[in-house]
């Protein structure tokens, strides 16, 4: 397994392109992105889990009825959500881009970010649509990763390298999440490719169990969206027997599948709103996954906690709370709690109760870019690991004007 160029267009038969065809005001930001496969795919996806959910996640779940799909297609700028006749539109975008590319309007894959409650024009869409199209190329990964992107500040792509069957094969994924991100996914979009063979029951398969360790686990601001999305297309260009049972090559197909999510769960950790800290927790010693998942995810979310590790405050108090009311089953009396960076680790509570350490330290070490909250339950065997980031005076200034 390594880590290699070219995103979403790493895998064979994959490329993609990204315009501005008009939805957003900025004309240097492109606003239509594209992904599509030579040959139809495999494809699975799984949507958040909000009550309110946007158009484009309904029309999806029914083109993904049989499992396949050739093309994503994703509009930044405007939700398509809470809007009379949304799903009409969402389809309509399915049709035009189909008709372009010369297949169905069932195998496209379609999403929207941006503002909610504000009907979405099909016009731009529909006058950019052939550009975007005629644009499509192998080297347009990071032109549809810069087209999802809304208050990102970072473009986010990865794409890793592995052997099936003694088959070279490849996974790349692009995502777009820096605000209205909490578990259970986010306002958060994510498209992966691969050209490994795998049959769409496994696919999903592969997907659902791994997002409960890496989308479900991050955190910004503790709103759910309600246009989250992960989506992925396996081609079979790759040549290696198609995987259809856990078979140790499913196995290597998930290690794959789990470097390329936790690569971007951290890279939209490290760029909520206004952040300038990427903080990891790190829970050990859980009596089973349940316990270790719910205490990652409750420090992970506190709002009195990402605002301690702003201002590099040491308040390791706020880490016990978070615990308390998290709603695990956990002996307060065993806990341990301590904070590491590239400056060092430090330990600032054994077995529920503070010790002495240095604030100097302390300070130091939580003033770096990433930091991680080593949690020790001292109950168990099962761990577990949640992503977040700080919360700074800019995540309100962000949002306070975000329509205007």
């Amino acid at each position: 397994m390594k880590v290699i160029e070219g995103g979403v267009c790493a895998a064979k038969g994959f490329s993609a392109n990204g315009v501005h065809c008009g939805i957003r005001r900025n004309q240097s930001k492109r606003d239509l992105a594209l992904i599509y496969s030579a040959c139809p795919a495999s494809a699975a996806a799984v949507y958040t889990t909000n009550l309110v959910k946007g158009a484009p996640l309904l029309v999806t779940a029914r083109h993904l009825a049989d499992g396949k799909a050739q093309a994503v297609v994703c509009n930044s700028g405007n939700a398509n959500t809470c809007n009379a006749g949304g799903e009409e539109v969402a389809e309509e975008m399915c049709r035009l881009l189909g008709h372009e590319l010369g297949i169905r309007a069932e195998d496209v894959v379609v999403a929207s970010t941006g503002v909610i409650g504000q009907p979405l024009d099909l016009s731009p869409i529909a006058h950019g649509i052939p550009s975007l199209v005629k644009g499509l190329s192998p080297q347009g990964g990071k032109f549809a990763a810069e087209g999802i992107m809304t208050t990102d500040t970072a473009l986010k792509e990865i794409a890793v390298e592995f052997t099936l069957g003694g088959k070279l094969c490849r996974m790349g994924g692009i995502a777009k999440g820096s605000g209205m991100i909490h578990p259970n996914m986010a306002t958060m979009l994510v498209f992966i490719t691969t050209d490994a063979a795998i049959s769409a029951t496994m696919l999903e398969k592969a997907l659902r169990s791994d997002i409960r360790d890496t989308f479900n686990m991050v955190s910004v601001d503790g709103d759910t969206s309600t246009n989250d999305m992960v989506a992925v297309l396996a081609n079979g260009l790759a040549g290696n027997d198609e995987i259809t049972a856990e078979t140790p090559d499913f196995a290597e197909f998930m290690r794959a599948l789990n470097t390329v999510n936790l690569f971007l769960c951290r890279a939209i950790a490290a760029d909520g709103e206004g952040a300038t800290k990427l903080l990891e927790c790190e829970v050990a010693g859980a009596r089973d996954k349940f316990v270790a998942r719910t205490v990652a995810k409750s420090v992970i979310c506190s709002n009195l906690l990402k605002a301690a590790m702003f201002g590099a405050d040491a308040n390791w108090g706020r880490v016990l709370c978070a615990i308390g009311y998290s709603g695990a089953d956990v002996d307060v009396g065993k806990i341990d709690v301590a904070f590491r960076s590239c400056k060092g680790e430090i330990t600032v509570c054994r077995n529920g109760a503070g010790c002495a350490f240095s604030e100097e330290t302390a300070k130091d070490i939580l003033s770096q870019k990433e930091i991680s909250i080593l949690v020790d339950l001292h109950d168990g065997a099962e761990t577990s690991r949640a992503w977040g980031c700080d919360l700074t005076y800019d995540y309100v200034k962000i949002n306070g004007d975000y329509r205007s």
